[in-house]
């Protein structure tokens, strides 16, 4: 037998049988999901003992599919970490004179990265709407106040995510904007930042965050130690809603306000915060696994196809029953369908641009090892022509449709939605956009930095049981499991989604890899501009 299948002929037959059949295995696939999330690998935790053993079985398979080393010691890319680990947390609200013991992981989720003791007594509390800063729509809630000192307190998500309406920020979906909270409190001199969670805005319910409370934080060890900043957390809604009674505002009525451009923050009459922490600081080391399959010119650029190894590991704080966080589904399954591409690449004819294999590490501690590659990337990044991002979410049957995240950011997304159908696929956007999921996975490090792609995944309208099962799941998966240590193998998974996903990211990519074209983002979108930087590297 010709093991040199071309694509056309791969996706013929394929078509030829059952043109909604992947191309990919299923079975393969969740046999390295099982392999992955098994308790010898201690919830694959950067830095902890399952990265040792994630990284050994990810090169063992690297090197047996032929890959060409891509790291800076073997399939290894270092990645070095500042990790923050928080030893001592107390907090208390006073409302109307009357003290409240905020307990950790119970009633507030919160740190601080200041290295030793960080101590805020009796600090006034300054409500400031939304939080954002944004002199081009108007907005600005700290105009006329003084936080110096001061503890801010602010609604999760941005002004138009429950408004019905696009006030600028870009309607339901979670803008950028969202993540700029923290440092405009800094900048102003807070002592402390709070945001009051609500489920629909931040998109994930208290008790993720919650169980979530004692996790260390990150970030990429550049040589220095970035400026600290004091305690910074979130409060369940309960208290939040109390805090901005006592102050004299209600909630509801609260968030309709600071929707509008011309909100300015208040100080909450009657409420102060205290709170002691005390942190320690370590320099670590972490890895992405990177392999290449060279292709036929070495002029002609690359794709590469991403997806982060790493999960929430095993921890002391959770409880002794199961200390381990499998990390099955996130992102057990977009490795596994990284290895899965990786060995339907390395069983037919090399294509003409080069393929970059990336398992990043640190994605869960605010895409860390995607950030670190796109500063140090094995191929340059002005001839990636395009990128792939494998980070399902949740595990679905068979299904109808794929769910494109970010929709009308490139025309790759036509492409996609025409290998997509020729796998008896439809295209459908995100449903959840107020959840933010463009900015929250890998592909944005790299987009940033001006490299096209498209992210999508298996949608949720399955041939068994429809739309409502798939929402079903996805609900139940959210609500129950997501980051947590329930995220494990079920032997009675259906992988066929995680199978027809890929088929589709590796029949895009092996067009594109094959092709001389250079992707392009949309006129009015930002990476663009990045891009354009280096449009004289690509001919």
């Amino acid at each position: 037998m010709n093991r040199w299948l071309s694509l056309p002929l791969l996706l013929a037959l394929t078509a030829a049988t059952d043109p909604a059949a992947p191309i990919l295995s299923p079975d393969r696939i969740k046999a390295d999901v099982r392999t992955l999330s098994g308790d010898d690998f201690h919830g694959r935790g950067p830095t902890q003992v399952g990265e040792t053993v994630t990284l050994a079985f990810l090169e063992k398979r690297f090197a047996s599919l032929g890959l060409k080393p891509g790291g800076d010691d073997g399939y290894r890319q270092r990645v070095p970490l500042l990790r923050w680990t928080r030893e001592k947390a107390e907090f208390l609200i006073a409302l109307g004179g009357k003290a409240r013991t905020l307990t950790p992981g119970v009633e507030i989720a919160a740190s601080s990265r200041i290295v030793g003791a960080s101590t805020v007594t009796n600090a006034p509390v300054v409500f400031v709407g939304y939080g954002i800063v944004e002199p081009k729509l108007g907005y600005d809630p700290y105009r006329g106040l003084d936080v110096r000192g001061k503890v801010v307190v602010a609604l999760a998500g941005d002004p138009d995510v429950e408004a019905g309406r696009d006030l600028g920020f870009g309607g339901r979906a979670s803008s950028p904007a969202a993540r700029t909270k923290l440092t405009e409190a800094q900048k102003r001199g807070a002592v402390a930042f709070f945001q009051i969670h609500d489920t629909f805005p931040s998109s994930y319910p208290w008790l993720q965050l919650a169980k979530g409370d004692a996790v260390p934080g990150y970030a990429l060890d550049t040589g220095t130690v970035p400026p600290a900043f004091g305690i910074r957390g979130t409060l369940r809604n309960d208290i939040g809603v109390a805090m901005l009674r006592e102050g004299g505002l209600d909630y509801a009525a609260a968030k309709r306000a600071a929707q509008s451009a011309a909100f300015t923050g208040v100080e909450l009459k009657g409420v102060s915060f205290s709170g002691t922490t005390r942190t320690s600081l370590a320099r670590v080391v972490s890895h992405n696994i990177v392999g290449i399959l060279p292709g036929t010119d070495a002029a002609a650029g690359s794709i590469l196809y991403g997806a982060h190894w790493d999960a929430y590991g095993e921890n002391d704080f959770d409880p002794p029953a199961d200390r381990i966080r499998n990390g099955a589904v996130d992102n057990g399954t977009g490795t596994a369908t990284l290895l899965e591409i990786a060995r339907a690449y390395s069983a037919a004819k090399r294509p003409r641009r080069s393929v970059v294999f990336a398992l990043w590490t640190a994605e869960e501690k605010g895409l860390l090892g995607a950030s670190w590659y796109a500063d140090h990337p094995v191929l340059p990044l002005d001839t990636t022509a395009a990128q792939f991002n494998l980070d399902p979410h949740v595990v679905l049957g068979r299904t109808h449709d794929l769910e494109l995240i970010g929709v009308g950011r490139t025309p790759m997304e036509a492409d996609l939605a025409r290998v997509a159908a020729a796998q008896g696929l439809r295209i459908v956007p995100e449903e959840n956009t107020e959840a933010g999921w463009y900015y929250r996975s890998d592909h944005y490090a790299l987009a940033l930095k001006g490299v096209p792609g498209v992210y999508f995944r298996a949608g949720r309208d399955l041939v068994n049981g429809g739309l409502a099962a798939g929402e079903r799941e996805r609900a139940r998966f959210n609500a129950q499991c997501y980051h947590q240590t329930c995220d494990e193998f079920n032997p009675g998974w259906d992988m066929t989604g995680a199978a027809q996903e890929g088929s589709v990211a590796y029949a895009l990519g092996r067009e594109i890899a094959e092709g001389t074209n250079w992707p392009t983002w949309n006129a009015a979108e930002p990476f663009g501009t990045e891009r354009a930087k280096s449009d004289g590297q690509r001919r």
